[in-house]
């Protein structure tokens, strides 16, 4: 029986951190689960955030995925949490559900000189504080300046990469962040869409900056995790499989699917809720 890792997020911003996941782990079999008919997550209130992510986390469950990645830095910010505290010892306590921030408050103090970094994210990862909360616990020397930029994922999602409004308005958000402190020398993609326009957030910040995308820190914490967990790599299948479903449009999510996880896909259409 096919025991794969699943791996959410409410629409193809998590196929970034599948690829890097992908390319640090080929072996095991996966299934991406995209929620797209209810995207984007970003603004929704946590109750709705949460709710939302436990159906699909369910989902996942059903095909029979004993560990599931939320590859979404809203759902990790509002949802993980309780997920793991209240939902998994109700419902299935022999099942894993790790998020995304944990991993990158982990190791954000390797990058930066200054002790001074950015965060760019949704305006619900923003609002949470998830990220100087997780920071703090590992580096409480690090001061966080955040940025909520809510335009970034429609821009992302729709194509929109060459229009004088999308540089603006990047230009701007950037300005925001920026003119909280003189001292930031890292910023970090708190979104898992923003990679996509990582060549143009780098025209907009000073070059000695370094900007950081998740993939390859959540698959290095990924590798380590199953290496000290032997129970749950032992479950999983071995046959390098690669499945993906969405709420929405197959079409349409293989089209802007295919720019996110860097190949081509095929995906099914599944449902989830009411969608």
């Amino acid at each position: 029986m096919q025991q794969a890792i699943g791996i959410f997020d409410s629409g193809y911003g998590g196929l970034t951190v599948f690829r890097s996941i992908a390319a640090a782990l080929p072996q095991y079999d996966y299934i991406y689960l995209g929620d797209n008919a209810r995207a984007p997550y970003g603004n929704r209130s946590f109750e709705t955030v949460h709710e939302f992510t436990l159906q699909c986390v369910e989902w996942l469950w059903q095909q029979n995925c004993p560990l599931v990645i939320l590859a979404c830095n809203t759902a990790s910010a509002k949802a993980l949490r309780n997920i793991q505290q209240k939902d998994l010892p109700r419902i299935a306590p022999d099942k894993k559900v790790l998020g995304v921030i944990r991993p990158t408050a982990e190791t954000i103090g390797d990058y930066t000189r200054s002790r001074e970094i950015g965060i760019l994210g949704t305006s619900g990862t923003v609002s949470s504080f998830s990220y100087p909360r997780e920071i703090e616990k590992f580096f409480p020397d690090i001061k966080v300046y955040q940025q909520a930029c809510p335009l970034w994922v429609p821009f992302v999602e729709g194509g929109e990469y060459d229009e004088a409004f999308v540089n603006r308005t990047i230009q701007d958000d950037l300005n925001h962040l920026l003119a909280q402190s003189d001292h930031i020398d890292t910023v970090l993609m708190a979104c898992t869409h923003y990679p996509l326009l990582a060549d143009k957030i780098k025209k907009f910040i000073p070059p000695q900056i370094q900007l950081i995308a998740q993939g390859d820190i959540v698959a290095s914490s990924l590798i380590d995790y199953l290496r000290r967990h032997e129970e749950i790599t032992m479950q999983l299948s071995t046959n390098a499989q690669r499945t993906f479903f969405t709420t929405g449009d197959p079409d349409d999510f293989e089209r802007h699917g295919a720019l996110f996880f860097g190949a081509e896909i095929q995906a099914k259409h599944t449902t989830v809720g009411n969608f």
